[in-house]
């Protein structure tokens, strides 16, 4: 057998014996899909970067900027659909007696796909909350939305549901991520490059409390060298795999 295949192997056996999964996905997973990360060279949207857009201060000096930008987002986002991993991952939750995923996408895609144990640390893209009341509520790009401010029942403004920089993660979710890892047998990062933080401490926290772990990307990370398995190439092809191997 080939050093891959053999590879392949070992993650199989330890996502077959365990009972108690969490997962961690991050954009490359959503990437396979078409979502577009906004960020980096091809990032910019009428001369603005995400880094300009994505602030607390831009939503306080230009709401109607800031709503157009993520009504933008929201369109090209609800053109994407589950691939492969996200359906794979799905299925991994029904298969085991615990499971918790946390995601760093704002993308909906793991819910789309069946994902129902589903933290968010980033938000939700197609989600709002208002700045009066702080209620949440569901927020989906209408034609109607483009020529008014989203507001509340209340009449606050809504503002999208995401964590902007320079904003703190939601502390119950990294709350509860945390607990989860206190008892879980398997670590699953997928699609994440592991240098975005508190994220990229998952993987090191799941090792000194001595979880199995299993890295999925397209290129080798900063944490490949301390994960128990690492398998490069796309999400939406090695997952599947695994569930076949699994299963045969």
């Amino acid at each position: 057998m080939e050093k891959t295949d053999s590879t392949f192997a070992r993650a199989s056996k330890l996502l077959e014996g365990t009972r108690s999964l969490f997962v961690l996905t991050g954009a490359g997973i959503s990437a396979e899909s078409g979502v577009p990360t906004f960020r980096g060279e091809n990032g910019l949207w009428r001369n603005y970067s995400a880094e300009q857009l994505a602030t607390p201060e831009a939503f306080d000096r230009d709401p109607g900027l800031v709503w157009e930008w993520y009504h933008w987002r929201q369109s090209l986002i609800g053109k994407a659909s589950p691939n492969p991993g996200h359906r794979v991952l799905a299925a991994f939750e029904e298969r085991c007696e615990r499971f918790l995923m946390l995601t760093q996408n704002v993308d909906n895609l793991h819910q789309r796909a069946g994902s129902k144990k589903v933290l968010e640390l980033h938000g939700n893209i197609f989600r709002a909350r208002c700045l009066n009341c702080g209620r949440k509520v569901e927020h989906g790009v209408t034609q109607e939305e483009h020529n008014a401010l989203p507001r509340c029942e209340c009449g606050g403004l809504l503002r999208p549901d995401v964590v902007w920089f320079g904003e703190l993660i939601p502390a119950d979710v990294w709350h509860d991520s945390l607990v989860f890892l206190e008892s879980a047998d398997v670590a699953l990062i997928c699609g994440t490059s592991g240098v975005v933080w508190p994220a990229a401490m998952i993987p090191n926290i799941a090792c000194e409390r001595g979880l199995k772990t299993i890295e999925i990307n397209l290129e080798p990370t900063a944490i490949s060298s301390i994960v128990d398995v690492s398998l490069i190439g796309k999400a939406g092809e090695i997952l599947p795999r695994l569930l076949h191997l699994m299963d045969s």
